[in-house]
């Protein structure tokens, strides 16, 4: 098949494009465990029902120890409630940091999966142009052939001076006067 105006290396870029299909589907990136457990960590954590959960249980941590309701085991610079919050946060920060580093793996791997896509019809709609400017090329060539066929058989049967017909008997032409 011709590729009329694609350079040798566009040329070799759409043949290999298309044995690959990438139009079809990205590949499936692998993971973990430890991979799944980030991803589940990140989207507990920022999700509105871990938020209000916490929110809820903050108000009862710090109620009932200012309260004294039970015995007041946090009194109140609660300094076990910040030591609990802090073990959380640094056990939360990096598995989150995780999750979002596969995740731009993720973005990355559909960014070069659309690239390929694009780039593969870029080419191929240039190859079209381009067969399609050919087809027209050739029809253009072949009807100049039929008029210069048709006009030389016109110029052997046709009078060489004839009178110019009356444009409408009974009508007299008006001309402008001099």
């Amino acid at each position: 098949m011709p590729f009329f105006h694609l350079s040798a290396e566009e040329r070799e870029q759409l043949l290999q494009l298309r044995a690959e299909k990438p139009a079809r589907r990205p590949k499936a990136i692998q993971t973990d465990t430890g991979q799944r457990i980030a991803d589940l960590v990140a989207r507990t954590v920022g999700s509105w029902r871990f938020i209000v959960i916490q929110s809820a249980l903050l108000v009862v941590w710090i109620a009932l120890n200012v309260t004294g309701y039970v015995l007041q085991w946090d009194p109140y610079p609660f300094i076990l409630l910040n030591l609990a919050l802090s073990f959380q946060a640094a056990y939360t920060a990096p598995i989150i940091m995780m999750s979002q580093n596969r995740q731009s793996e993720i973005d990355r791997a559909h960014a070069e999966f659309d690239y390929r896509v694009n780039v593969k019809a870029e080419l191929e709609i240039e190859a079209l142009h381009a067969k399609l400017d050919a087809l027209r090329e050739q029809e253009i060539l072949k009807m100049m052939g039929i008029i210069e066929r048709l006009s030389e058989h016109l110029a052997v049967h046709q009078p060489q001076e004839s009178p110019a017909p009356d444009p409408a008997p009974g009508w007299s032409v008006m001309r402008p006067e001099d």
